[in-house]
């Protein structure tokens, strides 16, 4: 027969279970932050951890590699002006020195500068003709660039879209900046405006990095939280080494995803930081490793007495290591003497985390929930190893992110729809001029005029 006494310590056992359950979760997430866990640097509470790279050590000195792109200053050949600087008395005696007594340039020195900068005024005059044979008086047509009596430029145009969208510079600022530095006393509603004839332009560039995302081998996807219309609204991103498309809106599921247009027709490898929407659509996946390993530092911080994350940490790295090492020495594959190993240690090792956190009633731990990950996705985790033309993680795309985040903090958002629209489509063709290496100025400066870079025969990566 059950006592009620029985019963009632029953009840307190599992209410002690469950309060120290509630501890444990609180402890970890008090201990959560952007070392252990996909959180910003920027939310970072109470303390800020010490910096700690996840890289692993690749036997590479520090700074500039060896065939990587550098700058430095060098004389040319043909400068612009030359100053000659002659001794008019003798270092020695004092005497006067003649022009008969030269002996040659000792050395040359070249300093590179600005020019004093200053607004250059072209006047278009737009001449009539009468035909002799019909008498229809005829005007000449302008360039494109002249749309009134008097107006700026592509060349201003192009320098303060650029300082809008690539430099985050606030509208005042940037009209300030042109005045204080270019003499072009701009007015904070033309700077305002100047978006959207520029966006309007990039159509057609919108659309082809469209179709040539959609045909590319890899690819990065990525998403995050933006403010429009002072709603809280979502950005997405896919992107190659190459290319960068954005689309902004108010969900960030399928139905975004279909709006935006490219996964759902993509064909290629995902590559993504695992988010559930992303494994509805067809193509082949591989998973960011950079998340992975955040969530094994954490799930070692919780359990300093296991040694399974830590070793899943070092192997990864290593994997990762000869993945590099293996492109480098021009392979097309990781040799199986090196990778089977490595790979076998993973399986393993999360196997011995599983059988460490068996399943719980109810909810489930998150180092439960990121070994299950690891197990049921190990394809996708793991691609990279197997495939040297997937990356180890989703860098690609928040880095294409990041600096949005930037431009967060400067505006706090869009006021509209429309605003938020055109911003991010000048965004993507500056961000895309750049990875082909293309001028910027140059780059918007044709696309106002109506001629802008078209991705044809970029190489897709």
């Amino acid at each position: 027969m059950v006592t009620a006494q029985a019963v009632e310590l029953g009840r307190a056992r599992e209410e002690i279970a469950q309060l120290r359950g509630e501890v444990a979760e609180l402890k970890r997430r008090l201990g959560t932050n952007s070392g252990n866990s996909s959180m910003p640097p920027s939310s970072d509470r109470f303390s800020k951890p010490a910096p700690k790279s996840l890289r692993g050590k690749t036997g590479r000195r520090r700074g500039k590699q060896p065939g990587a792109p550098g700058a430095s200053l060098s004389m040319v050949d043909d400068p612009d002006r030359i100053v000659d600087h002659v001794p008019s008395s003798c270092g020695g005696c004092g005497a006067m020195l003649r022009r008969r007594d030269k002996v040659g340039v000792a050395s040359r020195r070249q300093v590179i500068d600005l020019p004093e900068v200053r607004p250059s005024v072209t006047e278009h005059r737009l001449h009539r003709r009468r035909c002799s044979g019909c008498r229809q008086v005829t005007t000449a047509i302008g360039p494109r660039e002249a749309t009134a009596p008097v107006c700026y430029g592509p060349n201003v145009t192009a320098l303060a879209t650029y300082l809008l969208t690539y430099q985050h510079i606030p509208v005042s600022r940037t009209a300030q900046l042109l005045g204080d530095l270019m003499g072009l006393p701009v007015s904070t509603g033309w700077v305002a405006g100047v978006l959207t004839p520029v966006a309007a332009e990039l159509a057609g560039f919108e659309q082809q990095v469209a179709d040539a995302l959609r045909a590319a081998p890899v690819a990065h996807f990525d998403e995050t939280g933006i403010r429009v219309e002072a709603k809280t609204w979502w950005l997405h991103t896919a992107c190659t080494q190459t290319l960068t498309a954005y689309f902004a809106h108010k969900l960030r599921g399928t139905e975004a995803l279909d709006e935006f247009g490219i996964l759902p027709r993509f064909r290629g490898v995902a590559v993504h930081d695992g988010w559930k929407p992303y494994q509805y659509y067809g193509p082949t996946h591989a998973r960011c490793n950079a998340h992975h390993l955040r969530e094994l530092v954490a799930a070692g911080e919780e359990h300093p007495e296991h040694t399974w994350p830590s070793i899943a940490i070092k192997t990864l790295e290593n994997l990762n290591t000869a993945a590099h090492n293996a492109r480098d020495a021009g392979l097309t594959a990781i040799p199986p003497a090196i990778a089977d190993p490595l790979l076998s240690r993973f399986i393993r090792t999360v196997n011995v985390g599983l059988f460490l956190h068996p399943p719980e009633k109810g909810h489930q731990s998150k180092t439960r929930r990121l070994l299950v990950r690891l197990r049921d996705y190990q394809h996708d985790v793991l691609r990279f190893a197997h495939d040297l033309t997937i990356p180890f993680t989703n860098n690609q795309a928040e880095r294409d992110l990041r600096m949005i985040k930037a431009q967060m903090k400067i505006s706090g958002g869009w006021r509209t729809r429309h605003g938020a629209h055109t911003w991010l489509r000048v965004r993507a063709y500056i961000s895309t001029l750049r990875k082909n290496h293309i001028h910027i100025l140059t780059g918007l400066r044709d696309a106002i005029t109506g001629n802008p870079w078209l991705p044809t025969n970029t190489k897709i990566a």
